[in-house]
């Protein structure tokens, strides 16, 4: 299912610099990094025409759901890639507009630090995949992850554009929520949300 679905991009290993070749137009490119079941990169893509958007995951379970509900929709700004993210920086370069990290893995334990996604080891492999301004959007559910998030991204050299402690208390009618958002905001946990750039 996964390698037949014409949104899963399988021949991406000669890409990096090419993406708008793929989408044919010169659109911003956003990726989100743990697309998981795809709620909010398929809504994101169906509300902004405009822009491409490339999802990257490396589990076959929730990636199949996935395709599953793309079978429904027929969003020309969409890719999808099988890949691990530490394999972010020899995939694009110099074409991305915006980052998205939502509800990353928060690998807890300090031997696992570099692992998180706002780790140095992982900003390090962001830092040519821009095109123009470094901007990265985050949502968690883990104050843990997110003000270890914060301290990485400032220290590396990000400014704060946006930063919420709880985005359920905002006006959201604008966001667009990912599957575990919807699910720990009925909990009534609340949920963090921080916008850098550099």
């Amino acid at each position: 299912m996964i390698k037949n679905s014409p949104y899963v991009f399988n021949d991406y290993a000669n890409m990096r610099g090419k993406w708008s070749s793929v989408f044919g137009n010169s659109n911003p490119i956003h990726v989100e990094i743990g697309m998981g079941k795809g709620k909010f990169i398929i809504e994101s893509a169906r509300k902004n025409p405009d822009i491409n958007y490339i999802g990257i995951e490396r589990f076959d379970s929730v990636l199949v759901r996935a395709i599953q509900k793309l079978d429904r929709e027929n969003l020309a700004n969409l890719r999808i890639l099988k890949v691990d993210a530490e394999c972010i920086d020899q995939l694009f370069v110099n074409e991305i507009t915006e980052l998205y990290l939502n509800f990353s893995d928060p690998w807890p334990k300090k031997k696992h630090e570099k692992r998180r996604l706002t780790s140095t080891y992982f900003l390090n492999k962001y830092e040519n995949i821009f095109k123009d301004e470094q901007r990265i959007v985050m949502k968690t559910d883990n104050r843990h992850l997110f003000e270890f998030s914060i301290i990485s991204m400032v220290n590396f050299g990000y400014h704060i554009e946006e930063l919420i402690l709880n985005l359920y208390d905002e006006d959201i009618t604008l966001n667009i929520a990912t599957e575990y958002e919807q699910k720990f905001s009925e909990q009534g946990y609340p949920i963090y949300k921080v916008v850098v750039s550099k």
